[in-house]
C-alpha cells in the first residue's frame, strides 16, 4: 500500500472534482492510503509535511513556500495548477485551446458579432493566458469588435472589491452590444453580471457572458445564472493519479502528457439568446434546440417556421454559422455527452434520448464529432 497526501483545496468546484477523479482511480486501481485534510487554495502546507514519509503527492501548488516545502519531501509530485512557472514538477490540467474554442463557438452560434474578453494580468496564470489568446483567434475572422478588461487580481495595485465593479460598467457601456463575453473563471463571470445589473445593461439581450469551472454556486449566485464550461476536473484527478502511480513505481515522466478536453458548455440564462433581429431563425434555432432530441429533420424544422428551405437554410447558416442539420447534430451530441458522463445510462439508450435512431449510426456520428466513441468518452469521464 502506497502513502500519497492529496493537497487539493476543498472550497471550489473544480478542487473537488480533482479529489473525486482522485478517489475513482483509488477504488478502481490504487489501494492506496491517502493523507488529506480539507483545505483552501493558497493555504500554508500542513505542518506535518516536512517530516511525512510517504511514497507521493498530488497538489494543486499556488506558492513558492508550498513548492519548496513539497520539493524538499523528495517523492514524485504531480501538479495541477498553473499560477508558478518553471515549478521541477509534472502537470496535468485542461485543454485550455479546447475550452477557449468551445466560448467562442458558443458565442458564434448565438450570432454574435462584437466580442469581449475579461481576464487577469498577463503571466498571472498560464492557462488564462491560453484561454484568451485562442478565443482572440476563433473570433477575430467574424468580430466586428474584440475588447478586453484586465482585472487586477494580484496587482499590487489591486483596488477594493467597489472600485473594481466601477471600473467594469465603464467598460461594458462603452462596448458595442449586443456582445458576447467570455470571462476567464466564473469568479470573472460573477463579476461581469453584477455589473450588468449596476449599468442597466439587459443580460442577455445586450450583454451575454459564459465563464469557466462551472462552479455551480458561483453560476447560480449570479443573476441571471451564468452559462459556463465544464472543465472536467475530475478527468484531470484521474489523469494525475494515473500519472503518480507510474512515477511512484520508478518510471519516467511520459514525453507528452494529456491535456483533458473540457466536458462542454453547460448553458444557462446568461447566454440564452440569438443576437439577430431575424425573427425566423430565431424561431428555427429555438425549434431545434428544444427539438432536437425528439427528434428533428430539417424539413420538421421548415414546416415549423413555414418559409422555403432555400432561404431558411441561407439565413439560419448567415447567423450561426453552420446549416440546420449540423445545428440539430450538434444539439443532439451535446446531450449524449452530457448523459454518458453523469449516467449509467446504457448506450443504446443514450442514443435513444439523444434522438438517434440506432446505435450504429449514433456511434458513427459521435466519433466524427469527437474523435471517440460513445463508450471510449464514457470509461474516460464517468
Amino acid at each position: 500500500m502506497r502513502h500519497v497526501a492529496i493537497l487539493v483545496e476543498t472550497a471550489r468546484a473544480y478542487g473537488r472534482g480533482v479529489i473525486r477523479g482522485i478517489a475513482r482511480y483509488n477504488r478502481q486501481r490504487g489501494n492506496w492510503s491517502t493523507y488529506f485534510h480539507p483545505q483552501g487554495l493558497g493555504e500554508p502546507p500542513p505542518s506535518w509535511l516536512k517530516k511525512w514519509k510517504g511514497d507521493g503527492i498530488i497538489a494543486r501548488i499556488d506558492n513558492i513556500k508550498t513548492a519548496n516545502v513539497i520539493a524538499e519531501v523528495g517523492v514524485p509530485v504531480v501538479n495541477l495548477r498553473s499560477t508558478l512557472p518553471h515549478l521541477p514538477f509534472p502537470f496535468i490540467g485542461a485543454d485550455n485551446k479546447a475550452v477557449a474554442r468551445l466560448a467562442a463557438h458558443h458565442l458564434l452560434q448565438r450570432g454574435f458579432k462584437h466580442f469581449g474578453l475579461c481576464w487577469y494580468r498577463r503571466g498571472y496564470h498560464r492557462g488564462f493566458d491560453v484561454r484568451q489568446e485562442y478565443f482572440r483567434q476563433c473570433v477575430e475572422k467574424v468580430a466586428s469588435s474584440y475588447n478586453q478588461f484586465i482585472l487586477r487580481r494580484g496587482d499590487l495595485r489591486s483596488p477594493a472589491w467597489e472600485k473594481e465593479q466601477d471600473r467594469i460598467v465603464e467598460w461594458l457601456l462603452a462596448l458595442p452590444t449586443p456582445v458576447g463575453i467570455l470571462t476567464v473563471n466564473d469568479d470573472c463571470g460573477l463579476q461581469v453580471l453584477d455589473a450588468c445589473r449596476r449599468a442597466g445593461l439587459s443580460v442577455p439581450d445586450q450583454v451575454a457572458v459564459i465563464g469557466c469551472e462551472n462552479d455551480e454556486y458561483a453560476c447560480s449566485l449570479s443573476i441571471p445564472p451564468l452559462s459556463s464550461i465544464d472543465l472536467n476536473s475530475e478527468r484531470v484527478g484521474y489523469e494525475a493519479a494515473v500519472l503518480l502511480e507510474r512515477l511512484m513505481v520508478g518510471k519516467p515522466v511520459p514525453k507528452r502528457l494529456p491535456e483533458i478536453e473540457p466536458l462542454g458548455v453547460i448553458a444557462r440564462r446568461s447566454t440564452d439568446v440569438l443576437a439577430t433581429d431575424d425573427a425566423k431563425v430565431v424561431r428555427a434555432v429555438r425549434f431545434i434546440r428544444s427539438n432536437a432530441c425528439r427528434p428533428v429533420t430539417a424539413m420538421d424544422v421548415m414546416e415549423h417556421v413555414k418559409i422555403p428551405r432555400t432561404t431558411l437554410q441561407f439565413r439560419v447558416r448567415k447567423v450561426i454559422g453552420c446549416t440546420i442539420h449540423q445545428e440539430i447534430k450538434r444539439v443532439q451530441i451535446a446531450r449524449a455527452k452530457e448523459l454518458l458522463s453523469s449516467t449509467n445510462m446504457p448506450i443504446k439508450r443514450v442514443a435513444r434520448e439523444s434522438g438517434f435512431a440506432n446505435v450504429q449510426y449514433f456511434t458513427r456520428v459521435f466519433h466524427q464529432a469527437t474523435g471517440e466513441t460513445p463508450a471510449k468518452f464514457k470509461r474516460s469521464n464517468f
